[in-house]
Formats: structure tokens, sequence, C-alpha cells
């Protein structure tokens, strides 16, 4: 099943965490690579750092929980929410999904 995390940060305390923390959130990326398909920033129309998007592959949105907790980016407060919604993909690379058709 996959899954769409939107993250909305804490906008005053998100450079001095993401300079500290980006690292360690990277290897986390890279340790569960298998599981989150797709990661990065998002931004403002001016540019400035919002939040952030997962695409996770998981059975569940349990497991896609214990992700965000696992996440070093979690305990340190720059994220003010997160929202995880369940997501069906029926195009890609200019193709529709067969199921979908």
């Amino acid at each position: 099943m996959l899954f769409v995390v939107l993250f909305e940060d804490e906008v005053s305390r998100g450079e001095e965490i993401r300079r500290r923390h980006m690292k360690a959130h990277m290897d986390f990326l890279e340790r569960n690579a298998s599981t989150i398909k797709a990661a990065g920033p998002l931004l403002e129309g001016d540019g400035t750092p919002a939040g952030g998007l997962w695409v996770v592959q998981a059975a569940d949105r349990e497991h896609v929980e214990s992700l965000i907790r696992e996440d070093p980016f979690w305990p340190t407060g720059l994220r003010r929410s997160r929202r995880i919604l369940a997501w069906t993909q029926v195009f890609a690379d200019g193709l529709r999904d067969g199921a979908q058709a």
C-alpha cells in the first residue's frame, strides 16, 4: 500500500535544526529506502522551507507512524504536524496504471 506523508515544519526553528540533524536524517532515509520511496522538502512560493513530503510503501498506517517516530527530525521539534494519506498511483512516467485504464 502506498502512503503520502505531508510534514509542516516549525519555521522559526528549522534552519538550526536542519543544520544539526540533516546527516542523521539522510542516513535514516537511506536505511529505510526500501520503504520510503521518495522524500524531500516543501517550499513556500518565496523559497522558504515549509515542510516535507514522503512517499512510503508500507503494509499499514501503523508502520508509517513508526517510521515517523524513528526519523531523527521528529523529536527535535522541527515537525509542527504530519498528515498521513493513503495514495493510489494511477499515472506515472507518461503511462496510465493498467488497473485504472
